[in-house]
């Protein structure tokens, strides 16, 4: 055997290349450019005791700079109650993989059912799936359902408000799709009405998605939109930050068919960017083309109650060409860490989290207009983020902020920084930051 832990014999190895007309290993990855192959050993230290290998990562991990953070754009710096890591790691979660036996999946399916429901209400939908693998991947689920839905429309409009990440990854899957993305100008950082409305009456539209708050960090006004999608057979997505919902307007209140986001400021840590959870809601008669799964609630034989894995539109499950996705997994432990966080803090936890973002949101911005070197780039509204225009160097001060151990917002243009502010600021930490901008 080549390697100790691996199972394939040298015999094993040659028999699967030959039976896919390779001649070795490497004419597997022959098609990948040379420039992102790595040509040397790897990095890697010689076998370590159980304290040395701890010793090890402990300082691999000082060399990690822990900055205060103002930054947002999709990732927030949210508060995370300790109960939640220790629950999680339970083995009984912890190793859970995927639900398929629900007489020895109860657990699992009982929280995955119950983050479905938490889920449907927040977002103010009928359905939840059991969460996708993020917020990205979940909007482009959508833009895929819509256009199953509408059959002779292939056409998708989205609002150039939405995250840039996100548009990327749905230009991705409507690529191979045969699905035409065409773009919603902004007008003072909203969608801009007259423009959405004219594209909507060309007709040939099988959805429209927007994003609230969008990527500028404004809310904005979707009345009436959700009747114009609808009057031209239309479906209305909306992207939301979960955490935001508790306090603003839901995707149902707007009358959204379909509901996505990224649930990580559901007390999901950065984690250095992930990993995440993608949610996706929707209205009762387009379940059947939603994507993943979804846990029911039913009864045993013997009358108890029982949790089943009750739509599974999938591969694995139906024929190929009959399946609403290849999505192939779900992010399930993640969605562990969201529906415990949503029940430690209840309803009114959710709200006053969002309360005290959106005080300290505002509060920061007057401060810093106030110091006459910033200035408004929008005149809308906003929730916890913003966008100013700085009138000096912004690169130096960004810089001057990281020496200083904050990370001071993310810089969107040449003379425009984004900020955002969660429950965890401090108001000794804001009022460092405006000191710091006011030097």
């Amino acid at each position: 055997m080549t390697y100790k832990y691996f199972p394939h014999t040298d015999e094993d190895l040659r028999e699967m290349l030959t039976k896919v007309g390779a001649a070795s290993l490497e004419d597997l990855y022959a098609e990948l450019p040379d420039s992102v192959k790595l040509h040397r050993d790897y990095e890697l230290p010689d076998a370590l005791s159980e304290v040395e290998i701890r010793k090890y990562f402990q300082e691999t991990g000082k060399k990690n700079k822990q900055l205060i953070c103002f930054a947002g754009a999709g990732v927030y710096d949210h508060y995370t109650p300790s109960v939640i890591p220790s629950i999680v790691s339970r083995s009984e979660y912890l190793t859970s993989y995927t639900p398929y036996q629900a007489e020895i999946s109860q657990g699992t399916l009982h929280y995955i059912f119950e983050y479905q429901s938490m889920m449907a209400e927040l977002t103010g939908m009928d359905i939840s799936n059991a969460c996708m693998y993020d917020g990205t991947t979940a909007t482009a689920e959508a833009v895929m359902m819509a256009a199953a839905n509408a059959k002779k429309a292939n056409k998708v409009l989205v609002s150039e408000t939405v995250d840039k990440r996100t548009l990327t990854v749905i230009n991705t899957y409507a690529g191979y799709q045969g699905i035409e993305i065409e773009m919603v100008d902004a007008n003072d950082g909203a969608t801009d009405k007259e423009q959405l409305k004219q594209k909507l009456e060309a007709g040939g539209v099988a959805g429209l998605v927007l994003q609230q708050p969008n990527r500028f960090g404004i809310v904005e006004d979707f009345e009436g939109v959700a009747d114009a999608c609808h009057a031209q057979k239309a479906l209305l997505i909306i992207n939301s930050n979960p955490a935001d919902l508790a306090l603003l307007k839901t995707p149902g209140d707007w009358g959204a068919d379909i509901a996505v986001g990224e649930g990580q400021s559901l007390g999901l840590p950065m984690n250095f960017g992930g990993p995440y959870v993608g949610y996706m809601c929707c209205t009762e008669k387009l379940m059947r083309k939603m994507p993943g799964r979804i846990v029911g609630k039913t009864v045993d034989s013997n009358g108890q109650r029982a949790f089943v894995l009750t739509l599974q539109a999938r591969e694995q499950h139906i024929r190929r060409q009959k399946a609403t996705s290849n999505i192939c997994s779900n992010e399930s432990l993640m969605a562990l860490w969201v529906t415990i966080y949503m029940s430690l803090m209840g309803k009114e936890g959710l709200k006053e989290a969002a309360q005290i973002s959106f005080d300290g949101a505002h509060y920061l911005c007057d401060k810093l207009i106030a110091t006459g070197k910033f200035e408004p780039v929008f005149n809308q509204l906003f929730f916890n983020e913003f966008c100013l225009r700085y009138k000096g160097d912004l690169d130096a001060l960004l810089r001057k902020l990281e020496e200083h151990g904050i990370l001071g917002g993310i810089k969107v243009a040449d003379d425009i920084i984004m900020m955002a502010v969660t429950e965890k600021r401090t108001i000794e930490e804001v009022e460092q930051l405006i000191a710091l901008c006011h030097e």
